[in-house]
């Protein structure tokens, strides 16, 4: 049984997948590690790509969806295959330093009270992305896309932790779903993550049902992985006309809200 089983999604992303795998099977713990990779029907060479490269390799695992069925959906795809004690979820573009993993799953181990911990998330450029956030409200939302981000920067900056140090070990309301590891029982009990949404705001809600669960949800940047510098949801309001994603981002945040309408907004 492996200690940790690492769940790939792709779509359209097959060479990143395969970066983002290999760098796992390089891990100080690279032995106690399975990898499942989910392909999200991608319309291009993606599972060609990816089958080929990991041809016989029994520590890879390829599973196809027959149709893209979202985020969250999509993970819980290669979930089902999942045996290791932990779950870690990562992007395809993201890249986990060699011993990044181990580390992460020692924190866990030292401190049962974590739930879910996100490592830093640095850019290839060296800057640190903000993959922590407290949880928003729509009028964070609202702020984030408009010009009005300008005239209240001190609310921007705190819904984002851009007064935070990026350098501290620190509970967080919420981490970037980008790389998070998730000990599999824990997130069997929470419901995995929700599907009724189907891309943005699963790990915003996994992390507030993790918390309301009794446990800490944790930034560690003692770990470090790389990430892309431009994310699928960027962009202001009025590219909600000419960027599905960020449709799909708003939509996806009036669930959210519409869900912990009547909660707290911060549960710890």
């Amino acid at each position: 049984m492996p200690l940790v089983s690492a769940i790939i999604l792709n779509y359209r992303t097959g060479r990143l997948a395969v970066r983002c795998a290999e760098a796992l099977l390089r891990q100080t713990i690279g032995g106690q590690l399975e990898v499942i990779i989910i392909d999200n029907h991608s319309d291009d060479d993606s599972i060609g790509f990816i089958r080929n490269r990991f041809r016989g390799n029994p520590s890879v695992r390829i599973v196809e969806t027959r149709r893209n069925i979202g985020y969250g959906r999509g993970n819980a795809e290669g979930i089902r295959f999942a045996s290791g004690t932990y779950l870690l979820i990562i992007n395809p573009d993201n890249e986990l330093e060699p011993d990044g993993l181990e580390r992460m799953v020692a924190a866990m181990e030292a401190d049962p009270e974590i739930g879910i911990l996100g490592p830093q998330l640095r850019h290839q450029d060296g800057s640190i992305r903000d993959s922590t956030r407290a949880f928003p409200t729509m009028t964070d939302i609202f702020l984030k896309r408009t010009f009005l981000r300008h005239l209240f920067p001190h609310r921007v900056h705190q819904y984002l932790h851009h007064l935070e140090d990026p350098r501290k070990v620190r509970g967080v309301d919420w981490v970037a779903g980008a790389c998070l590891l998730i000990r599999r029982d824990f997130f069997g009990e929470l419901g995995g993550f929700d599907p009724r949404f189907f891309l943005f705001f699963e790990d915003t809600d996994l992390c507030r049902r993790c918390w309301r669960a009794g446990r800490r949800v944790v930034y560690f940047p003692l770990a470090k992985a790389t990430d892309r510098k431009h994310r699928l949801s960027e962009g202001g309001l009025l590219t909600f006309f000419t960027k599905k994603t960020v449709r799909i981002h708003l939509v996806s945040a009036l669930k959210y809200f519409w869900k912990w309408k009547h909660a707290p907004l911060t549960p710890h």
